[in-house]
């Protein structure tokens, strides 16, 4: 088996992977340390390799080669050889057939087996005998493309930060249980892209989607001998290739259908992207990609023992962050996703590792220097996760300007304050107005802060308020797995009850984390499904469960359709009212023009808070003023911006506290926009109040109130 019959040109050694120009491919692979590079053709079914050509030509260090009979569609990996030398970094074995790491396609799934491993398996340190049988039988291919897609007028959308409402979802299991997507489109892209579903993301009023990992990414050999899967994706082998099980169709064009159809509808598409490690895993981990192609210049390995990986991600390994090729791969990969795909932003995952040059966290790295000056990436949504599992890796707070991030105290706050924990007011006050403290002093604004109260990893909505505790014995690690912590209060019962008493105490607490997080100042994030009640039955970490625990149910209940409902119309309040959305943090005083503060904080006495009260460890019920004439700021044509008055009132506390509604100059009065301790957030007898007269906040419940327009 040889490429003797087949037609080899010297090609070009940009760009790398594999490119069809319509004439023929070029191919061209990064590797510093190989000594020799052989491109592997396979037939249409990946099964049989049907030619090894080697790529005589390196410039830069890139192999390269042009076959001008090559046609999209054509499926390939590489054989890479060099020293196996564990113990100065190297790992090449030209048995193990490579992915591309700049494959457009990946097709195939991993077919475990020992044969996958650079090692003889039995050699626990996995650094003395390269294995030696072909692992091409076993491995996924990459796949030439055809990048032609007609994207007619479409164009990058660039909703403004301070009008953004995110929505995460896990592309399978949102629409795989979806009744009225067509069955043979659901769990895929183009189920994402179906009328039932677009209808349902205008319906809800949000503005775009998160997608939780999307790039190629493989099941974990422990996993998959257990029946289980890894089902977040968090654990990528292929940066440019969409993951091939979502695809209905089999065509990466599927993928740019959806974004069209999304953006037609006025949703950004945001992915969530791994770039801080890869699924080889530790030095004990198979050889499928990067570890084979030049492990040295790829990873980041211990100082004085190159056989194993620096870890600041709990996953094996981390990328190498110090190599220019590197760097290159991950902004070549951004810059893919947003100029062929039309993606709008990014959200990166352990951003924290991604910043690490020489081995601390720096806002000076050369990872946030280049996506700064990018014109391309700089001007796309950029969300950090500020934290990975590396020492000082929590940085919170410390992400350069132009990036907006997952703000952790924010969701603890809150699930503190609704819990009923005492101290909290002064907390509560910085989380619900922008997080001015980890965010004015290095001059970015409150959506810098998104604001969330769940996400993909933990509890659910439905969950935080029906367990005490996480029950993740399906993951078949005895419970062990997942945060312990969560700062959840299941009322009264662990789990389901039909007790009517805390079924309603649950719902009004559902519908008060609701509420605070959809009109606080920020960028609020909701989890797929928590509108419509969606449990995981207490799995706080359900990344292996790709089974009825992570895919949404749509067949909703009376008691599920109010709460739908309740969630549209507190995003409704958010989208009509900028008072709610402030692109400039709260000054607590007058401002030009105005005869009103921006933000007054009140006791249950109408009276504002002074220095003392902030402390009291009892104060657990607090009202905000948000004068709607004193927001200090200007429309898209310079005209000031105006909007109504608002009185937001906040009571964790378990009895009800009258609340003495503020004096205003003149004749006004208060009229109920939502109280929480009604299933539909609205008061049944639909009455106002005069100003000074008190208001009864029902315990553990919330309450938005507007100043009515004067009268005579």
């Amino acid at each position: 088996m040889n490429g003797a019959s087949i037609a080899v040109w010297p090609g070009q050694a940009y760009p790398l992977g594999a490119s069809w120009d319509g004439e023929g491919v070029n191919f061209a692979l990064f590797s510093e340390h190989a000594e020799k590079v052989e491109l592997c053709l396979f037939d249409a079914r990946g099964r049989r390799e049907i030619a090894r050509i080697a790529m005589q030509w390196q410039t830069d260090q890139v192999w390269h080669c042009y076959l001008p009979e090559a046609r999209p569609g054509q499926l390939y990996g590489y054989r890479v050889y060099g020293p196996y030398d564990p113990g100065n970094g190297h790992r090449f074995n030209p048995n193990k057939l490579l992915l591309d790491p700049y494959a457009r396609d990946i097709v195939g799934a991993v077919r475990w087996n020992d044969a996958l491993f650079g090692y003889t398996i039995g050699d626990k340190a996995g650094d003395l005998l390269p294995d030696p049988r072909n692992s091409a039988h076993g491995v996924p291919k990459s796949r030439v493309i055809d990048s032609a897609f007609t994207w007619g007028d479409d164009q990058p959308l660039h909703t403004p930060w301070h009008e953004t409402i995110i929505y995460e979802l896990h592309v399978k299991g949102f629409t795989l249980r979806h009744p009225d997507v067509p069955a043979p489109y659901r769990g895929t892209y183009a189920g994402l892209a179906t009328e039932p579903v677009i209808d349902h993301l205008r319906r809800l009023g949000v503005t775009a989607v998160e997608l939780m990992p999307v790039h190629s990414f493989i099941n974990d050999r422990h996993l998959v001998e257990h029946g289980l899967s890894n089902h977040w994706g968090y654990n990528s082998i292929g940066y440019f290739a969409p993951h091939a099980v979502y695809s209905a169709t089999g065509e990466v064009g599927e993928f740019k259908t959806m974004v069209k159809r999304l953006h037609s509808n006025g949703i950004e598409v945001i992915l969530d992207v791994v770039y801080n490690h890869t699924a080889e895993g530790n030095h004990l981990g198979p050889t499928l990609c990067f570890r084979g192609i030049d492990n040295a210049a790829y990873y980041r390995l211990v100082g004085d023992n190159p056989s194993y990986y620096m870890d600041y991600t709990g996953c094996g390994n981390s990328l190498n962050m110090m190599h220019p090729r590197v760097l290159q791969l991950i902004t070549d990969s951004l810059r893919y996703w947003v100029q062929e795909m039309h993606v709008d932003g990014f959200r990166f995952d352990l951003a924290p590792t991604l910043a690490r040059e020489a081995h601390a966290v720096s806002r000076y790295s050369a990872f946030l220097d280049i996506i700064h000056q990018d014109p391309v990436l700089s001007r796309t949504k950029l969300i950090a996760e500020p934290w990975d599992l590396g020492e000082g890796g929590y940085q919170i707070g410390n992400f350069p300007i132009g990036w907006t991030e997952w703000n952790s105290r924010y969701r603890d706050g809150l699930r503190a304050y609704w819990k009923g924990e005492g101290s909290l007011i002064g907390e509560l006050a910085y989380r619900i107005t922008g997080s001015s403290d980890l965010y004015a002093h290095s001059g970015r604004r409150p959506y810098a802060s998104i604001n969330f109260v769940t996400c993909h990893d933990g509890f659910t909505l439905q969950d935080l308020v029906s367990y005490n505790d996480k029950h993740n014995l399906e993951n078949l690690e005895e419970n062990r797995d997942g945060e312990n912590n969560n700062l959840s209060w299941n009322l009264g019962v662990e789990g389901p009850t039909s007790n009517l008493n805390i079924i309603h105490a649950r719902e009004q607490q559902k519908r008060n984390f609701l509420t605070t997080l959809l009109l606080s100042q920020g960028v609020p994030m909701l989890l797929a499904g928590d509108e419509m009640g969606y449990s995981k039955s207490g799995n706080n970490n359900a990344y292996c469960q790709d089974n009825e625990i992570s895919w949404l149910y749509w067949d909703l209940n009376t008691q599920e359709q109010e709460l739908l409902e309740f969630c549209c119309r507190i995003i409704r309040l958010r989208k009509d009212h900028p008072v709610f959305r402030r692109r400039h943090f709260f000054q607590g005083r007058r401002i030009k023009g105005a005869s009103v503060k921006d933000i007054s904080w009140l006791t249950p006495s109408g009276k504002e808070m002074t220095n003392k009260e902030w402390s009291h460890h009892h104060a657990r019920c607090l009202g905000l003023l948000l004068h709607g004439d004193a927001i200090e700021e200007q429309d898209e044509h310079g005209s000031a911006i105006h909007d109504d008055t608002f009185l937001l009132l906040l009571n964790a506390h378990s009895e009800a506290i009258p609340f003495r509604l503020p004096e205003q100059v003149g004749i006004a009065r208060w009229g109920v926009e939502v109280d929480t301790c009604f299933p539909d957030g609205k008061r049944p007898d639909h009455r106002t109040f005069n100003t000074g007269e008190h208001y009864l906040l029902q315990a553990r419940s919330a309450a938005l109130l507007h100043l009515m327009k004067k009268h005579r």
